[in-house]
């Protein structure tokens, strides 16, 4: 969905121009003259001219049809930055498309079928279209009625765990802030506003889309029925209803929220888009779009983590349903979250998995050394989703101000040490926030990140050809074991962030801020953890597993899911460890974490410094003592991976020159080892850091291919 702008239709002579106000700059002043003079200081933009073909009684007949047929979405430049090819509108094969061309009370709908012509130079467009040198898509555009005037906008706070719209008033006095922040929320009323718990003048609904399958469909409602226990705890009763949309009802109806089942060629990501009104942050309509191909890798996972699943019986799938379902469950009630104003709140799994808005990872148990799934997912709001509901839609009583009750609302959550840390402080690879992760579990990444490993040994020394079904070719087993085998990766991004870590909140004046560094004890916690995952034990898969993994079935072939391979056709599993090593190694040398590693030493002496990290590390990888030559081939790509991530983290111009420098003694630490070693890897390792340091501009640092993917494909939310 793309952004909603504000439009007006401007007369100009012969023609009616549609234009897009710049509602960035505004005066809220009832002067008429300093509202103009706003908007005379500022460009406005002229979407489209339209000629007039007729006029009756200030009626304006157009057509529409040009507007329709442009790229308005920008498809190719979408294309050409994606590196996927340089295409074009072709005209002659395109057209209006009626299908959901039509209007309603409140909003016009309009699509055009665009056909855009080239030639492709990726791989993804002819994974998903019939002849990539055409790529035919409907466009479409909603003409849809502002809401009428009543709503409160609410000021927005930086823990609030809201979305929010933001404009500079100028009409603001000169000592208050000029820059103006608004949640976005749906409107909602107490049919009794001197009531403690009220029904709602109008209940905000969501109905699903009624080509949903079961046993999803009543996952779904289950899930996102949720948020009602959160209305509830705002002073709200049934003010949140989820129903299947009725017969004759059309999702396009701006009066439907909606959450839609849609289908990809691939697990990509789920949505929650809002259709928002710009001025004051109102959300008109909420429409998520839930993947179809996700409950299946969920399936998946949790096949590849139980024992034997089916060695009596292909149909011996509850388990694995249930743990899907409770991911469904949880999708549902998060994607509905954003519709509802909601953002990401990655510190919430550090608070006994608070809110929906995190990304959870499936907490998984170990009992009597029996893998159980029965905690996977989380049911019901957590603490956090109460409070961002009470926050964004409660009331004040008769004895507050709003201002006292939203102030109320933060210090209880501060009251609760519940965070709130969003998508800027979380996603970043070279991140630094202690406790915002994505996809990980628990308060001690490194305490949960060897829980995870004990768990994962676990799994593949009981992986078997029964985690398939009857007649399913080799080749479907490799893949089920890729979750398996990989299962640790989100933790160990999670325990990486303590190095070089830091805890702190959005604060405002008036908050007690929170702003550290993590200790030197905190952090090697997280690095002895962190060092587990390069020993060889770890990476090692077992030998009778190898047996297991043929050459690929004709029609099975490798896919973008699937473990690399540097011995062709043959399953290779060097490269696999030598990739979990490299996942390892590339989070912990990340050039903003070695930067803030030489700042923190130069500010708290006693703490954890470059060289001491890089020390422990190269120990590990060198010292280890290793009995087969299977192991010992390992360990010599674990040494290579070292070698090659630390000329990255030296070669990058986003290392500073201290760092740079502490790499640079430990590299030739390294070759010194080496030299001595006298194995051939090792003698080849020593010429390739003499060739960088000879001339750094020639030399061509070694890169593995990226590991199978992980995360929902495509964008993020």
């Amino acid at each position: 969905m793309g952004d909603g702008v504000v439009v007006k239709w401007v007369k100009s002579g012969h023609k009616l121009l549609l234009m897009q106000p710049n509602l960035k700059y505004r005066a809220s002043s009832d002067n008429d003259n300093e509202r103009a003079s706003i908007n005379q200081a500022f460009a406005q933009s002229v979407l489209y001219g339209f000629e007039i073909k007729s006029q009756k009684d200030g009626v304006y007949t157009i057509d529409i049809t040009s507007f329709l047929m442009q790229d308005t979405f920008g498809v190719a430049a979408i294309l050409k930055r994606n590196k996927e090819g340089s295409y074009k509108v072709d005209k002659s094969r395109s057209a209006l498309w009626m299908e959901n061309t039509k209007s309603f009370p409140e909003n016009s709908e309009f699509e055009a079928m665009l056909t855009f012509t080239g030639t492709p130079t990726g791989r993804n467009l002819r994974s998903v279209a019939p002849d990539a040198k055409a790529i035919t898509v409907i466009q479409h555009h909603s003409f849809v009625k502002l809401p009428d005037a009543g709503y409160e906008p609410r000021v927005f706070h930086p823990r609030s765990g809201s979305f929010y719209v933001s404009y500079m008033d100028y009409s603001t006095p000169v000592y208050e802030p000029i820059q103006k922040r608004f949640i976005t929320r749906h409107r909602l009323e107490k049919k009794n506003p001197d009531a403690a718990i009220s029904e709602a003048v109008e209940p905000i609904i969501y109905y699903l889309d009624p080509g949903t399958p079961e046993p999803v469909r009543s996952a779904l409602l289950d899930g996102a029925g949720w948020w009602n226990t959160a209305f509830e705890t705002a002073g709200y009763k049934n003010a949140f209803q989820v129903k299947m949309l009725p017969d004759g009802a059309d999702p396009m109806d701006l009066r439907y929220n909606v959450i839609q089942w849609v289908h990809r060629s691939t697990r990509g990501w789920s949505y929650g888009a809002s259709i928002t009104d710009p001025r004051t942050g109102e959300i008109i309509k909420g429409h998520v779009s839930l993947g179809s191909l996700r409950i299946r890798q969920d399936f998946m996972i949790a096949q590849g983590l139980l024992k034997e699943p089916f060695k009596e019986n292909d149909e011996n799938h509850d388990e694995m349903m249930e743990l899907a379902l409770a991911r469904i469950r949880q999708l549902g009630a998060h994607e509905v979250g954003h519709t509802l104003g909601f953002a990401h709140n990655f510190a919430a799994s550090t608070s006994d998995r608070a809110s929906v808005m995190d990304y959870p990872h499936p907490r998984l148990e170990l009992v009597d050394g029996e893998i159980r799934l029965d905690d996977a997912y989380d049911v019901g709001m957590g603490v956090w989703d109460d409070l961002t509901v009470q926050y964004s839609y409660g009331n004040p009583d008769k004895t507050q101000s709003e201002e006292q009750y939203l102030k109320g609302v933060i210090d209880n959550a501060t009251a609760q040490n519940l965070r709130f840390i969003s998508d800027s402080d979380s996603r970043a690879a070279g991140g630094a926030h202690a406790q915002a992760h994505l996809w990980d579990n628990g308060s001690q990444p490194g305490a949960e990140l060897e829980r995870m490993l004990e768990i994962r040994q676990v799994a593949m020394n009981q992986f078997s050809i029964d985690n398939i079904r009857t007649d399913e070719p080799l080749s479907v087993l490799e893949d089920v074991f890729v979750p398996v085998y990989y299962g640790h990766r989100y933790q160990v991004e999670a325990t990486a962030k303590w190095i070089a870590g830091m805890e702190y909140n959005y604060a405002t004046k008036g908050d007690d801020v929170e702003m550290r560094y993590l200790s030197k004890q905190e952090q090697l916690s997280a690095l002895k953890a962190l060092l587990k995952t390069l020993e060889v034990e770890q990476l090692m898969i077992p030998t009778d597993l190898l047996e297991l993994f043929p050459p690929r079935a004709y029609g099975y072939y490798r896919g973008r899911e699937s473990f690399k391979s540097e011995v062709g056709v043959a399953f290779d599993p060097l490269h696999a460890a030598a990739s979990s090593a490299d996942m390892t190694l590339s989070f912990l040398f990340h050039p903003q974490r070695v930067n803030r590693l030489v700042q923190i030493k130069a500010l708290q002496p006693a703490n954890l410094g470059l060289e001491e990290l890089l020390e422990n590390i190269t120990e590990v990888v060198f010292e280890s003592k290793t009995d087969s030559n299977y192991q010992k081939t390992i360990q010599q790509r674990v040494q290579e991976r070292l070698v090659m991530q630390l000329i990255n983290a030296h070669a990058s111009s986003r290392t500073n020159v201290a760092a740079k420098g502490a790499i640079r003694n430990q590299l030739l630490t390294i070759d010194k080892k080496l030299k001595k070693l006298k194995n051939a890897t090792a003698l080849e390792l020593h010429s390739q850091i003499e060739q960088y340091f000879k001339d750094p501009t020639k030399f061509k640092v070694v890169n593995l291919p990226s590991l199978p993917d992980g995360s929902p494909i495509g964008c993020g939310e």
